[in-house]
């Protein structure tokens, strides 16, 4: 497992997100969801600026992700929500959730229609959360296409260049009512152990638990620097 992309909920369009940030692209629709984003990859991982293109699809929508950012615009008016990390094998990584009493969404098909038009196919899955003003747990990926293969096509279409190459993201800080449970939910849910007594590591990437100083519990910080 790795960290595959860290998401910012937002009101703006992603060309406006794009006009912002140097090296973010648009990245497209999904269309099922009634929600578009912006995106900035990096040597290790990707920022996603999600946002809702169509209310009327995205207010009908009961997908995990898409509940979780009109829950957050309307409570917090947006801002860093949540992670994802991919997986080979998501069927077993369901199957071995269900086995430890975790209720899950099940493994979801997904796909987004790019700006140039090509349609990108992955697979979903989430651990359900009954209240979602704590922090939630991270949701999972696994893509159609090949890791290698898909920063080929990213450096194809110029979406990933040198110069974001050259950066990478760190270490997360995730807010959360109580630090020390969720670290060890997290350790169970991907199947590691903790660095310390307030984070774990994930491949390169640290993910810090920081008691809560407000009703916000979300992921905090994300911190980026030159890859080595």
């Amino acid at each position: 497992m790795k960290l595959d992309h860290v998401v910012w909920f937002t009101g703006r369009t992603p060309e406006i997100v794009a006009s912002q940030y140097p090296g973010a692209v648009i990245g497209g629709s999904h269309e099922k969801w009634g929600t578009y984003n912006a995106l900035l990859y990096l040597q290790n991982a990707y920022i996603e600026w999600l946002a809702i293109e169509k209310a009327e699809v995205a207010e009908l929508s009961t997908h995990p992700l898409v509940m979780q950012l009109k829950h957050d615009l309307a409570a917090y008016g947006g801002g860093w929500g949540t992670l994802c990390i991919s997986t080979e094998d998501i069927y077993a990584l369901n199957d071995r959730l269900n086995k430890m009493g975790m209720q899950t969404s099940g493994v979801l098909d997904a796909s987004r229609l790019t700006s140039s038009g090509t349609l990108k196919k992955w697979k979903m899955l989430f651990v359900n959360e009954e209240d979602l003003t704590d922090l939630p747990a991270p949701f999972f990926i696994q893509w159609e296409e090949s890791e290698q293969s898909r920063r080929d096509a990213l450096r194809a279409e110029g979406a990933l260049t040198k110069e974001s190459e050259a950066e990478r993201i760190s270490e997360c800080g995730l807010v959360t009512r109580e630090p020390g449970r969720t670290l060890e939910r997290w350790c169970r849910i991907l199947g590691t152990q903790s660095e310390d007594a307030e984070s774990l590591k994930l491949n390169d990437v640290r993910l810090r638990f920081i008691e809560s100083p407000d009703e916000r519990n979300r992921m905090l910080a994300v911190v980026t620097g030159q890859a080595e």
